[in-house]
């Protein structure tokens, strides 16, 4: 039985092609890999969310589930697990479809991502009343 993508208004909200150049000694792509594009996608969302500028500032319960292949499809969705006052945490999932996983989607790895909101100064900064989440 195949897993199915998650239910996210939009779709996912990154979607890459895994290539050679990211592959690891094995042939599978690099775990860091698959963080950077967790981190793109979970800041570009936050991002939204904070209607500004967000840094990184943790990684939670961080699961590599299945190796990714190269010319797999890999697509992040984003989730808000909670708001604070100046930070967000976003459950990001990553699935891969293709070479390495058949046609039918898999879960590949997840996390929770927790990004600061930061003003024109880098400082961290209240989120905006009416923020969603």
């Amino acid at each position: 039985m195949a897993d199915e993508f998650p239910d996210v208004p939009g779709g996912p909200h990154l979607r890459t092609i895994a290539m050679p150049r990211d592959t690891n000694a094995g042939g599978s792509i690099f775990g860091g890999w698959t963080l950077s594009q967790m981190d793109l996608a979970g800041g570009t969302f936050a991002a939204e969310h904070a209607h500004g500028r967000v840094a990184t500032v943790a990684i939670e319960a961080m699961r590599f589930l299945r190796p990714v292949s190269v010319g797999d499809e890999v697509s992040c969705y984003c989730s808000v697990v909670k708001a604070g006052d100046t930070s967000v945490a976003v459950k990001v999932e990553t699935w891969a479809r293709g070479r390495g996983h058949g046609k039918d989607p898999q879960k590949v790895t997840e996390g929770v991502f927790t990004f600061v909101a930061l003003d024109e100064g880098g400082q961290p900064r209240t989120l905006t009343v009416g923020d969603p989440g």
